[in-house]
């Protein structure tokens, strides 16, 4: 048995569920194939369930891509106040939790439904458990196996996502089909994700497992990783001590420009301007004070006590010297990761379908008419704080629109 249609989805995530509508409203018929039990896994799971669904200050240089303007085209033609039409036109409310984050108040669930009701109401056939077998061009297109079927279709839209979250169903299904039609594929790497260190480091930080703090952290290098070097800006949010090493929205954002070899720089105190000359003051004004009850008052406890290691004496004691190296520990914590917690721990998998071979206009392969890659299997890479679903939705758009 075989289905024809104009468009073919593989993958019913954010992207391929945004392609499906958008794609059903132009009056298109439209497969969607999902490989997982049911639609919509990584929607359900984000932001703890609420669904951090964009950003309100969503710009290019967010994302990470070997062509960092790859991703303007479709971020201007599907803004994220056109996902807010969306979400008024379902009757879902939002709120900004900080950083311009728009969490979901009615959960992720309620977005999921929402998506999966226009696509009903656009004639969108959505079939899941299917677990495609082959993928071949034929003079109307592509032709689609499953065990049990296939689907035939003049566009086909690849919206299989990356390999993070493995649980969830991730495979490499959209890399091995780049690969199949001459499409260079980004060697991917796990992004939004905890960093670990060398054995003796994590035994001197133990001590500080489940302690947050806010904090600024930058790279001094990159490190020696393949692909090209991208500059890292500063993010200033928490970060978390675990008991392999570092997570919290701060790490997750610096680890997605972090290589091999790279070197992490941490500010622990970034709200006290002067570390250095505040030190000296309290030197010159509570001498009979220790350091660890000093610095408890501005960060937690424990993370204080780990700090003035080797500060044992009172402040009035201090040396400029000491106090010197005791700002530079603070202010400019040097830190090199031996690696990452990997994909089953990463929010996004950076790399993907090379953004060489995409038109930045359409998602279509240039060099493989009918052909598209939306999403996270593209060499496109968000900052974490709804950044990602952005690209889904403006990706998945710009297909839909041309596919």
């Amino acid at each position: 048995m075989k289905d024809i249609f104009d468009v073919i989805i593989v993958g019913a995530g954010a992207a391929g569920l945004m392609c499906a509508i958008t794609a059903g409203k132009l009056g298109k018929s439209v497969l969607l194939l999902e490989r997982n039990k049911n639609p919509g896994a990584k929607i359900l799971i984000s932001g703890g369930g609420r669904c951090n669904f964009t950003n309100e200050r969503v710009t290019a240089d967010a994302y990470i891509s070997d062509n960092p303007h790859f991703v303007k085209s479709a971020l201007a033609r599907y803004t994220h106040l056109d996902f807010l039409d969306f979400m008024t036109r379902n009757q879902l409310t939002w709120h900004e939790k900080t950083l311009g984050q728009l969490f979901c108040d009615q959960g992720a669930k309620a977005i999921l439904n929402a998506l999966l009701t226009e696509c009903q109401a656009s004639g969108v056939d959505v079939r899941t458990s299917v677990d495609i077998s082959e993928v071949s061009r034929n003079d109307g297109g592509f032709l689609v196996k499953s065990e049990s079927n296939s689907f035939g279709a003049k566009s086909l839209v690849v919206a299989s996502g990356g390999l993070s979250i493995p649980k969830m169903g991730a495979t490499d299904f959209g890399y091995k089909l780049a690969r199949q039609f001459g499409l260079k594929v980004v060697e991917p790497r796990p992004a939004l994700v905890p960093l670990t260190f060398a054995p003796g480091v994590v035994d001197e930080m133990k001590q500080l497992a489940g302690v947050s703090a806010p904090s600024v952290i930058s790279l001094s290098s990159t490190g020696a990783g393949q692909g090209k070097t991208v500059k890292a800006p500063d993010f200033r949010e928490n970060l978390l001590f675990t008991h392999r090493g570092l997570s919290g929205p701060a790490v997750l954002q610096i680890s997605s420009y972090w290589q091999p070899g790279g070197e992490v720089l941490i500010n622990l105190m970034p709200d006290q301007a002067g570390l250095l000359n505040w030190l000296k003051q309290c030197r010159d004004t509570k001498p009979a004070a220790h350091l660890k009850t000093l610095l408890a008052a501005v960060l937690p406890a424990r993370l204080s006590e780990y700090v003035t290691k080797g500060f044992d004496r009172p402040v009035g004691e201090q040396s400029n010297a000491n106090l010197e190296k005791l700002s530079e520990r603070i202010a400019c914590w040097r830190l090199t990761p031996t690696g990452t917690e990997g994909f089953k721990k990463a929010e996004v998998t950076s790399g993907g379908v090379s953004t060489a071979a995409i038109s930045s206009k359409t998602m279509e392969a240039k060099d493989q008419p009918g052909l598209y890659f939306i999403g996270e299997c593209v060499d496109v890479t968000g900052w974490l704080g709804g950044y990602n679903f952005q690209w889904a939705w403006a990706s998945g758009y710009v297909a839909g629109q041309s596919a």
